[in-house]
């Protein structure tokens, strides 16, 4: 009777046991296969990780979909996946000329010259001269994409390169210990913070300026919130395993939307 009691007791516990909470492996950092012509927005959708899972420039999106900064977009919209349909090309024919009325010629009236002096360059007045004086010197509009300053985003071995024809290889992978603080590349703003995009588990994503962004995958905690600041080397996550079988950081740099080697912005360690 004992004999089998075990058995029906083990199998009663496996039954009542809760799923594995690991989601499916990999990352996604390459352009899914059929890209649809429009995306319904979800909750915690933000327009730059819109653009990120498809592999899209931000402001190319904004603009296919007539979006300004801050670029707001609403739970249940449909974004342009795609560029609209060009305008109608207006007709080349030229427009008729109106019939002009015939004008009987007329003699021209005589006219009376006067002589013409030289012209005499005149010295300003002096409200003149303080006005100029008052007039603050022209300035130069800084420019939108200066140099960035990259740095590492965790301290731990390189477990993956970059390889842009590989599949789900469109960043780097660093190994580390759970908990262990991860740090903004660059300095920049937060543009999403969250854990709706399949295969990156908890993501941040930072904008630096108009052309890159840098992406911080499969953390424990998320630090940095939507819409903050952040300095160069500021925490701003922990390490996990979120979206992964083992604790690491994937981190990703693109240019315009299109992943590129961090590597080659990294300093040699």
């Amino acid at each position: 009777m004992r004999c089998l009691l075990y058995p029906l007791l083990a199998t009663l516990l496996g039954a009542c046991a809760p799923p594995s909470v690991h989601a499916p492996v990999g990352d996604r950092g390459q352009r899914p296969a059929h890209i649809p012509a429009a995306h319904v927005v979800r909750q915690g959708d933000t327009l730059y990780s819109v653009a990120f899972m498809y592999g899209y420039d931000v402001q190319q999106l904004a603009h296919w979909n007539g979006l300004a900064p801050p670029y707001t977009i609403y739970k249940g919209q449909q974004l342009r996946l795609r560029p609209p349909p060009a305008p109608p090309v207006a007709s080349s024919r030229p427009k008729p000329r109106p019939a002009q009325a015939r004008v009987s010629p007329s003699r021209p009236k005589p006219q009376t010259v006067a002589p013409s002096r030289p012209k005499v360059s005149t010295a300003p007045t002096e409200a003149t001269q303080a006005t100029l004086q008052r007039r603050p010197p022209e300035t130069k509009k800084p420019k939108a994409n200066r140099a960035l300053s990259w740095s590492w985003p965790a301290d731990g071995p390189l477990l993956r390169r970059f390889d842009a024809a590989g599949n789900g290889r469109k960043g780097i992978n660093i190994g580390g210990e759970l908990g262990q603080p991860v740090h903004a590349a660059a300095a920049g703003k937060v543009v999403y913070s969250g854990s709706g995009l399949s295969g990156y588990g908890r993501l941040i994503i930072i904008k630096h300026n108009n052309d890159y962004l840098s992406a911080y995958a499969h953390n424990r905690q998320l630090l940095a919130r939507e819409g903050e600041w952040v300095k160069q080397n500021q925490v701003i996550a922990r390490m996990g395993s979120s979206g992964t079988d083992r604790v690491q950081l994937h981190f990703e740099i693109r240019r315009q939307g299109r992943p590129v080697d961090p590597l080659q912005f990294l300093p040699a360690r």
